[in-house]
């Protein structure tokens, strides 16, 4: 086309780059065709290369990573006491959320959560002599992923706490986690008023063994059943628990009748999990964790097997790199926040629960339940490229975990941090939100993604070890 008739046709745009100037030619009444690019993470080609050099055998091992996901036979198969079951567990120990964290960089709701269960636990009498307590170098702590558990938020598990058991029956790994107070100002939020440690000592006598005596009657519940059948009702089991809930209520209900003789206990016990919509939240951890756990270890393997924050720390574990953690900021979600609040109370993101991203479902799956985008005024087609977008960055797709509206494909599963760090796409997570001074608790809920420094971090140590 000569130069004379090229500025007679009418114009089209092809825009690389920022969405905004898309908008604006639209506005002014030009077509335009908006590009997706996103630059890689790192511009050290040599890093590419050496990653390309030892494609092969990184491809063998993310198979096999996957394949090891993808076959975890999750089921609850019992409930006791943290320090009864959890590897390592001491009474002077406390498990937390996320990377390794001391108590002097800990965040405000993350020291609230800990005072508060020093309380429980009847190692402090107030919060005064909690917070000396927890400063003191008496107690110790360690993430709740290096014992095989996994905490909601704060994450804190202490000793005399009940937890739940969940068995990968495929490899034989256990995976463990407490039990979901419901939301609000709740110990994982880092509330400790009277009214918290209540509720929680009422968990310990009534709700815990009504629990144990039904799972004991019925033997296991099969969580990926329940999680694979919610998906198609609505859910994505972290921020949208209420099918799964629902499911699992009645797994449960007919054994915890059959096995309390207090009738109003076992109506307290029932209205409790039924008014909770989250009651299932803890299992949908525990049941991913049961998972990854059982891909670790694989030599060459770029797939991950954690995230978690701890409200300061974002952190990631990769199969192939062992128990090594690959750190940077945690970020502060994009949330709807409870009246009166705003932005600048949230802390930033916190909590073990981002363990359900990374096995492919949360925000991952975002696509099976579009109601949680309206956290942030997103719309039900938002939720879709949410989850396209994650197939770019993942090694398999679920052959359990499937969503309606893509014609049940399977949710993205297997993050491959060179797909991350390649393409410049971050894993989507959504998530609540806590007031970032101690004794607050919940002040929203939202979506953000995930920092890039911990995969960049990641893939470079990973790209030494070959």
């Amino acid at each position: 086309m000569s130069i004379s008739k090229l500025f007679k046709s009418e114009l089209k745009v092809v825009n690389i780059g920022l969405e905004s100037f898309k908008t604006s030619l639209e506005e002014n009444g030009f077509k335009v065709a908006q590009v997706e690019f996103k630059p890689p993470l790192s511009g050290d080609q040599a890093l590419f290369r050496k990653i390309k050099a030892n494609g092969a055998r990184i491809a063998a091992a993310n198979k096999k990573a996957v394949e090891k996901i993808l076959n975890s036979r999750p089921a609850l198969v019992g409930l006791d006491t943290a320090i009864k079951v959890i590897p390592g567990m001491k009474k002077d120990l406390i498990l937390h959320a996320g990377p390794p964290i001391n108590w002097e960089r800990m965040c405000g709701p993350m020291r609230g959560a800990v005072m508060g269960a020093l309380i429980y636990e009847g190692l402090a009498r107030d919060e005064k002599a909690a917070e000396a307590l927890a400063a003191s170098g008496k107690i110790k702590y360690s993430p709740c992923h290096e014992h095989a558990s996994v905490g909601p938020m704060a994450g804190i598990i202490s000793a005399s706490m009940p937890v739940f058991i969940v068995k990968n029956e495929e490899c034989g790994n256990y995976a463990y986690a407490t039990l979901n107070e419901g939301l609000g100002k709740v110990l994982r939020y880092g509330a400790y008023c009277a009214e918290v440690i209540e509720r929680l000592k009422w968990m310990e006598t009534a709700l815990y063994p009504a629990l144990k005596r039904a799972v004991e009657h019925l033997g296991r519940v099969d969580l990926k059943a329940i999680t694979a059948q919610a998906l198609h009702m609505g859910d994505e089991v972290h921020n949208r628990n209420r099918a799964a809930t629902s499911l699992f209520y009645r797994a449960i209900a007919p054994a915890v009748i059959r096995t309390t003789r207090n009738c109003e206990q076992t109506a307290a016990v029932l209205e409790f999990i039924n008014t909770n919509d989250h009651s299932f939240l803890n299992l949908s951890m525990a049941l991913c964790k049961a998972g990854l756990d059982a891909a670790r270890d694989i030599k060459y393997s770029t797939v991950a097997v954690v995230m978690a924050r701890n409200g300061a720390d974002f952190g990631v574990q990769l199969a192939g790199t062992g128990n090594r953690w690959f750190t940077g900021p945690a970020p502060v979600p994009d949330a709807l926040f409870f009246a009166g609040y705003t932005k600048e109370d949230a802390n930033p993101d916190i909590g073990d629960s981002a363990i359900i991203e990374t096995n492919g479902l949360g925000g991952f799956a975002i696509a099976a339940a579009p109601a949680i985008v309206q956290f942030v005024g997103g719309r039900a087609a938002d939720a879709v490229n949410y989850t396209l977008a994650m197939y770019e960055i993942t090694a398999g797709e679920n052959n359990a975990y499937q969503i309606p509206y893509l014609d049940f494909r399977g949710t993205p599963t297997g993050i491959d941090v060179v797909k991350v760090v390649e393409k410049g796409i971050l894993p989507f997570i959504d998530t609540g939100v806590a007031h970032k001074k101690p004794g607050i608790g919940q002040v929203g809920a939202g979506v953000l993604s995930a920092p890039p420094e911990p995969f960049v971090k990641a893939l470079e140590y990973f790209a030494k070890t070959l």
